[in-house]
């Protein structure tokens, strides 16, 4: 093969007490897409953050084109042509795309010279494929074409090796497929790409070679034509986990305890209707713009419905705030972990206590930390959450364990009927099984599932009945016995319609 253009060898990091990395090896070479996967918690965030100089190694070496180098922050990684990307677009929504591109423009002043800036925007946009407005805000651009703007910036800056990072996770199918194209046209004009994903189809799709980490320890790299799915997953988890995506017996009962009846919140979604039953996972599909979030924020009283009636164990609710849904029996595990569902820079004990803090206090209202540090615990053993302490700051853990930690606390409060919004987004085949498991085992106990998710098989494993939406509408419910990802589809797409008009 060629001259790799970056190598780690023999890195280790420890933090403190905790081994995050241990004499760790990769090669990167030109023109390759070279993916990465392991579990969270595996170590694939520490090593990113030392191949751009977020952080230093405790031991090993780091190679560029051959040569032994300290890259001391994320300016120095960039001078060196190493950039990544992530999940979450890191643009600033006020400024026109062609700012965004050059804002850490070092050469040619191309912030004096606008009319140059936008061509050579232009021209950046046009080499990665795509073709949208360079002199448009950011803040109206989709999801995908906000990291098209971040791969832009990084071309500008002469880009060797681009380390993407769950680039897939918040992105339509047709999105998700542009930005697997943008990445092997990448790789055609020779630059090293590490692709970091929970999909392993995409794994399959657009891989040159694959590594897997588990532990901070390197377990394998191979080419693509040598690895296997169940392979993978094997060294993934270190055990064999078969398919997560089996379907389990049902325990649905006749008792309904969560009614919609003609939810309508103008110019959002309008007129859903469904029973929710006790010991039911009712799932909830659609394509990205299907409004299905819209309607679990209105459930849990975060933006409520103007029309329609919601009654819980058969009494009709007024719920226009979240308390009044929590006091109801209602919990909402959120999506998006960082912005409503966890306090990043609290402790995991203070975030799995936050939503019954009136448990915890004591007498002359004063908070008892050995109370919610013995109920953290409990949970962190139950839910197989991995961490050394419950101390620890959230936002250090990754996103699995983030994910559990959020599913603790509303499972702290006990509800009666839980909300899942896109429950296993962005997290490893392990975890993937373990909150299943958890969903299944909550609503075995009597409890109700309510999930949103955009993972086709995840739906049809998990629902004993399927709800379709499509833009803000209600296209049919499905039972677990007639849906199909077809099935489904075609409702999610508007087809069926189509059809019957014909």
């Amino acid at each position: 093969m060629t001259q790799p253009l970056m190598q780690l060898q023999g890195v280790s990091k420890s933090f403190g007490m905790t081994q995050a990395l241990t004499n760790l090896s990769l090669d990167l070479h030109p023109g390759e897409v070279h993916a990465l996967v392991g579990e969270n918690g595996a170590g694939k965030s520490t090593m990113i953050k030392i191949m751009t100089g977020v952080h230093q190694p405790t031991d090993g070496q780091i190679l560029v084109g051959g040569h032994r180098v300290t890259l001391s922050d994320p300016m120095a990684a960039g001078r060196r042509g190493i950039s990544a990307i992530y999940q979450e677009p890191m643009v600033f929504p006020d400024l026109d795309v062609a700012e965004n591109i050059f804002i850490s423009a070092r050469n040619e002043g191309l912030w004096l010279r606008p009319a140059k800036q936008r061509k050579k925007a232009r021209d950046l946009i046009a080499r990665i494929g795509m073709d949208f407005d360079v002199e448009q805000t950011a803040s109206g651009l989709t999801l995908a074409e906000q990291q098209a703007v971040e791969i832009a910036r990084a071309l500008s800056e002469d880009v060797r090796v681009l380390i993407m990072d769950e680039p897939t996770a918040s992105l339509s199918a047709h999105e998700a497929a542009q930005l697997r194209r943008i990445a092997t046209t990448l790789a055609s004009d020779g630059v090293a790409v590490v692709y970091i994903s929970h999909r392993l189809e995409e794994i399959f799709e657009i891989a040159d070679r694959v590594t897997v980490i588990r532990d901070g320890t390197h377990i394998s790299t191979r080419p693509i034509d040598e690895v296997t799915s169940e392979g993978m997953i094997a060294e993934m988890v270190g055990r064999e986990v078969g398919n997560y995506f089996t379907k389990a017996p049902g325990t649905a009962t006749e008792e309904v305890v969560l009614q919609a009846e003609g939810l309508t919140l103008s110019g959002v979604f309008e007129n859903i209707s469904f029973d929710l039953h006790r010991g039911e996972v009712l799932c909830v599909a659609g394509l990205v713009g299907a409004r299905r979030t819209d309607v679990a924020l209105s459930i849990f009283g975060i933006q409520p419905a103007t029309v329609g009636r919601i009654r819980v164990m058969g009494r009709e609710m007024t719920i226009n705030h979240p308390r009044q849904a929590m006091e109801a029996g209602i919990a909402y595990v959120s999506e998006d972990r960082r912005k409503l569902g966890l306090a990043m820079p609290m402790p995991i004990r203070a975030n799995i206590s936050v939503a019954t803090l009136n448990r915890f206090l004591g007498k002359w209202g004063i908070l008892d930390q050995d109370r919610e540090r013995e109920t953290a615990e409990a949970y962190r053993k139950r839910l197989n959450i991995r961490t050394p302490d419950v101390e620890i700051a959230v936002g250090t853990l990754s996103g699995g364990n983030q994910q559990k930690v959020m599913l603790a606390k509303w499972l702290n409060m006990e509800p009666g009927i839980l909300i899942f919004d896109e429950p296993t987004r962005g997290i490893d085949v392990g975890a993937k099984a373990e909150v299943h498991d958890l969903i299944r085992e909550f609503t075995a106990a009597g409890g109700a599932a309510l999930v949103i998710s955009s993972d086709l098989p995840e739906v049809l494993a998990l629902g004993d009945r399927i709800l379709v939406m499509r833009e803000g509408q209600q296209m049919g419910i499905l039972s677990s016995v007639e849906a199909t990802q077809e099935k489904i589809m075609v409702l999610a797409t508007g087809q069926s319609a189509l059809r019957e008009a014909s």
